[in-house]
């Protein structure tokens, strides 16, 4: 457990830095980064999404698990389950990129109860487009705030981005913007969760995994019903440093995908 979860924060590793607001700087990849595992590329030849299960045997389930994730969030039956409790607070964050994603790293002490369970938010990163779809729509972006428990298990909160008025929440994080392979990175700027959270707290829910290699099914999803917003300058940021970091849909295979009926 402890080498998948090695694993895991290592592929979902990713990014930011120091460059003015919505400048996507130029990257030089290193020497040290020229041959990645895997990547988001396409073709018969690549290493991209339809070829990480070939890659290495740990990414076993990417070809072969049954409760892969991301999904289309489509005919969900409406239950009242546990409300999400949010306990996050104001935090110094580390900024970097892995070539792959951009990931901010947040401070230990803001959490997530989820039916009894504590979870502690790690590090949120961004997939363009979105991975998951709603009604088979995709949207511009995608946000995902990862949190674990004390027994190692994984929580996911995903989170529509569409295109809308600048987003003051994350404006420390844009003003921090860093190349490709630049390394964890602190700054000055000051994050709180809550403000990247959308005003309805309602939620589709369902046992999915990771998005990335290993794509471990070891994962807790909940995807706002609703989507949060960011500028066309700061989606258009993001895409110059990354122009397409997202998975595919994956079958659900007769799972069960629930929408909480009340916030």
């Amino acid at each position: 457990m402890v080498q998948l979860l090695g694993v895991f924060i290592l592929a979902w590793s990713l990014l930011l830095g120091h460059s003015p607001a919505w400048a996507a700087p130029p990257s030089t990849i290193p020497p040290e980064f020229q041959a990645l595992t895997w990547t988001y590329d396409s073709g018969e030849n690549s290493h991209g999404p339809s070829h990480w299960g070939e890659l290495d045997s740990e990414f076993a389930l990417c070809d072969r698990g049954q409760q892969q994730s991301p999904i289309n969030l489509q005919n969900a039956n409406p239950t009242d389950i546990p409300n999400l409790d949010f306990h996050y607070r104001a935090s110094s964050v580390q900024v970097q990129n892995n070539g792959r994603t951009l990931q901010v790293n947040y401070e230990p002490g803001s959490y997530l109860m989820l039916e009894g369970q504590r979870f502690d938010l790690l590090q949120f990163h961004f997939h363009h487009p979105s991975e998951h779809s709603l009604e088979g729509q995709n949207y511009p972006m995608e946000l995902h705030l990862v949190h674990r428990d004390r027994q190692g298990k994984l929580a996911v909160i995903g989170i529509m981005i569409d295109r809308g008025e600048e987003n003051q929440g994350l404006r420390g994080v844009w003003e921090n913007l860093v190349p490709a392979y630049t390394p964890a990175t602190e700054t000055s700027a000051q994050i709180n969760a809550n403000q990247l959270l959308p005003a309805k707290a309602t939620s589709y829910r369902y046992r999915g995994s990771l998005t990335t290699p290993p794509c471990s099914e070891s994962v807790t999803w909940i995807v706002m019903e609703q989507p949060i917003y960011l500028s066309s300058q700061q989606i258009t940021a993001f895409t110059q440093l990354l122009p397409a970091n997202n998975r595919p849909r994956q079958s659900t295979h007769g799972r069960s995908l629930q929408l909480d009926s009340s916030p």
